[in-house]
């Protein structure tokens, strides 16, 4: 299974961005590249990378752009675009982007406008203090993995550092001053059908968490990509070892 795309975040602060065209369309992409800090330029721009047109008809331009090496996008024509620009929630630091690759933009609208009613007010003041405490964490917890591991535990929901939850200031700053380590666990996921859907919540998040996942060779791929990108994987039998081990069989 492939991605259409691979989602980045560029950082365009000060950075030049080609912006061709006039109308609503281009003055909305004019106002969220001001918003990300880029100067916008004109077709002449010579150090750009980027570029966004706008007009009725791109191609022209976008084979023009194409020909010194820069990335496109062509409002309302996905098959002209190098790139497409998601719908952003924006709850600073944190930055959710949801793309279609161009297939619907108002699916993507919707999608963001439901995310916006989900995501606490409060999720930037937890992205800050979980970056504030990351050299004490670090002295007192030198393995990478043990700290990830502590720190998954703690955004389980209901837990201290729950994206979704009320982000009470103390209970967090607790929960990173005094939490321990569990060097060794071990979950299986009992498998219903090769449906990712299937899969519970508590399925997804060991997943999600997992440091390693020991499966049969017909497990589909659908099911082990909802692992971490990062987790080992096992061909059954296997042994677990430290950190978050998920054994996936089948029912």
């Amino acid at each position: 299974m492939s991605l259409h795309s691979l989602p980045l975040f560029v950082r365009l602060a000060g950075r030049p961005v080609i912006l061709i065209g006039e109308g609503e369309a281009a003055e909305a992409k004019r106002r969220l590249l001001a918003r990300a800090g880029a100067t916008i330029v004109g077709e002449a721009g010579e150090a750009a990378v980027l570029a966004i047109v706008a007009l009725p008809e791109p191609d022209a331009a976008v084979a023009r752009l194409r020909a010194r090496g820069i990335l496109v996008n062509a409002v309302d024509r996905p098959d002209l675009c190098d790139f497409t620009l998601p719908a952003i929630v924006d709850r600073d630091p944190v930055i959710v982007a949801i793309g279609t690759g161009g297939v619907s933009a108002g699916l993507a609208a919707a999608l963001r406008q439901r995310l916006e009613a989900l995501l606490p007010a409060a999720m930037g003041a937890l992205a800050e203090r979980l970056f504030a405490a990351r050299g004490s964490l670090r002295r007192r917890i030198p393995d990478m993995g043990e700290r990830r591991r502590l720190l998954a535990r703690g955004m389980a929901e209901g837990q201290p550092l729950d994206p979704l939850g009320p982000g009470d200031a103390a209970a967090v700053d607790a929960y990173l001053a005094g939490a321990s380590v569990q060097s060794t666990q071990a979950v299986t996921i009992r498998l219903r059908s090769d449906d990712p859907d299937d899969l519970t919540l508590r399925d997804a998040r060991a997943l999600a968490q997992a440091d390693r996942v020991i499966h049969d060779a017909d497990v589909p791929v659908a099911i082990l990509i909802r692992a971490r990108a990062d987790a080992e994987r096992l061909l059954a039998p296997a042994e677990a070892a430290e950190g978050l081990t998920v054994r996936i069989v089948r029912v």
